[in-house]
């Protein structure tokens, strides 16, 4: 039988992506990543990141989902697509003069761990509990999926130590230009695309999400940025407000929180549903209650040894 989800619910990786304070972590990896030179350049070069950020967000939602509980075929084919569009890009760096490719390993590493780091550390900030040894099983479920944009999972760190060490080994060479800097700003306060202006009245709700994206960021990115004020106090109260806004999206009914998701992943949801109650998962409350192993069949309980 066929796995019915890219990973199972018995992954750290779902408990971590399922998770609504996502958003934050999200935003705050599109943060982290601008801090490299080059990758900012691809960036602000071939995407339409200022244009449609909010595209741009959701698509990356997609791809976390279709990779999370998107079936495998599912997954595969989203990966392909994302390959083959990465392959045709090329852009030049304004410092040296060189043309790169986007799909270039090193690139592509930063970006994988700048995001998957951001996911781990806002989510477990935000109060999801992990378990012991959580980050390290994380990172090397993630190591796994990276394949799907055309990494080698071999050379992408698989533990906390191993992100711990390739971090410090990038760190020199990370700054805040000033695109990066415009790219944040733009991240705390974005335009409303055309196609959502019926949702503009909501736009101040943004405001705590993109504030709380920098104020997870490390304190050495925020120095760099210099973009908010950090009076006494900051963190702490920023750990309380991603708290709170985490049990404030965890209360939205589902039927509510899905509109903001565009309809194939709403529906790429639906079926991951019915796939894995098939395959004896109860689904009953949702996916949020698959964190539960009680809701697992036995064969996932045993292999995890609970």
């Amino acid at each position: 039988m066929e796995q019915p989800t890219a990973v199972p619910p018995e992954s750290v990786t779902w408990r971590l992506h399922i998770d609504r304070s996502m958003w934050v972590a999200g935003v705050r990896g599109l943060m982290l990543q601008a801090l490299h030179p080059v990758a900012m350049q691809g960036v602000w070069q071939r995407s339409d990141f200022m244009d449609d950020p909010t595209g741009r967000l959701l698509r990356t939602a997609d791809f976390v989902a279709t990779t999370t509980y998107g079936s495998p075929r599912e997954a595969e084919e989203l990966g392909a697509r994302v390959r083959a569009v990465h392959r045709r890009l090329r852009f030049t760096d304004p410092a040296t003069g060189a043309r790169h490719r986007v799909d270039e390993p090193d690139l592509l590493l930063w970006v994988h761990c700048a995001e998957v780091v951001s996911y781990l550390e806002v989510v477990a900030r935000a109060g999801a509990r992990l378990g012991p040894g959580g980050a390290d099983r994380y990172f090397a479920e993630q190591a796994r999926t990276a394949a799907h944009v055309g990494l080698d999972p071999a050379s992408v760190p698989a533990s906390a130590a191993q992100m711990r060490a390739y971090l410090a080994s990038v760190r020199p060479r990370l700054r805040a230009g000033e695109q990066a800097r415009q790219a944040v700003r733009f991240l705390l306060w974005p335009e409303v695309p055309r196609r959502m202006r019926a949702l503009a009245p909501f736009k101040p709700l943004w405001l705590p999400v993109g504030a709380l994206s920098y104020y997870t960021l490390p304190g050495w990115a925020r120095r760099e940025y210099g973009v908010l004020p950090e009076p006494p106090g900051t963190q702490a109260a920023a750990t309380a407000s991603l708290r709170a806004l985490r049990a404030g999206l965890h209360a939205l009914p589902d039927e509510v929180y899905n509109r903001v998701f565009d309809e194939a992943t709403v529906e790429r949801a639906r079926t991951a549903r019915r796939r894995l109650e098939e395959a004896g998962y109860d689904v009953s409350r949702g996916f949020a209650g698959l964190r539960d192993p009680r809701t697992w069949p036995e064969r996932a309980r045993s292999s995890l040894g609970t």
